[in-house]
């Protein structure tokens, strides 16, 4: 971390009564995340959290001041990220949150797609991206579906937590809804 990151992470963990680490946490996951939306878990947010501009869960999903604390934090950190991109470089600005063994849970998605740019798991649903094929692959209690992205980049990926479990993506143009893709059934 920079100076200037330790100065801002210190001044945010002291305004929002919330650990460095934590502020430390969401300013990482931002990073991974394009500046644009974070995947993390620490236990200061309630576990397993996700933000990007508009959207904002914790892990305490009905705990309003905590998301309100993390909407604060992760939006100043992001416009941080934008006014110093210098500061913002990541080796690792690929995947935003990557689950526990999907790394090594072999290849769940079509072998010739390779690595993916983006991938997670939630709610029994999992998820990957692979931006230079043009491709997003959905694992749905195993059910397999195919998306063509078109010219998005997808960054992230982000669920509501409304009962129809609504998948959104986070690419260059924005947030993309998963009904916005066009449905594909081969590589």
């Amino acid at each position: 971390m920079t100076q200037n990151d330790t100065e801002l992470t210190a001044r945010l963990a002291r305004e929002h009564g919330i650990s460095e680490g934590a502020v430390t946490a969401v300013l990482d996951a931002l990073r991974r995340g394009g500046g644009t939306m974070a995947q993390f878990s620490h236990v200061d947010f309630g576990g397993m959290s996700q933000w990007s501009s508009g959207m904002t869960m914790v892990g305490d999903m009905f705990n309003g001041s905590l998301k309100a604390k993390l909407n604060a934090i992760a939006g100043e950190l992001s416009a941080y990220l934008r006014d110093h991109p210098a500061e913002g470089r990541n080796d690792d600005t690929n995947v935003s949150y990557r689950s526990a063994g999907l790394a090594t849970a072999g290849s769940w998605w079509p072998d010739e797609f390779g690595s993916p740019s983006a991938a997670g798991s939630q709610n029994h649903m999992r998820y990957a991206a692979f931006n230079e094929k043009r491709r997003l692959v959905i694992d749905d209690h195993g059910n397999t579906i195919i998306y063509d992205t078109g010219d998005h980049r997808i960054s992230g990926v982000s669920q509501s937590q409304s009962t129809d479990t609504t998948l959104t993506f986070v690419s260059q143009h924005g947030v993309v809804s998963v009904s916005d893709l066009q449905r594909v059934d081969a590589a």
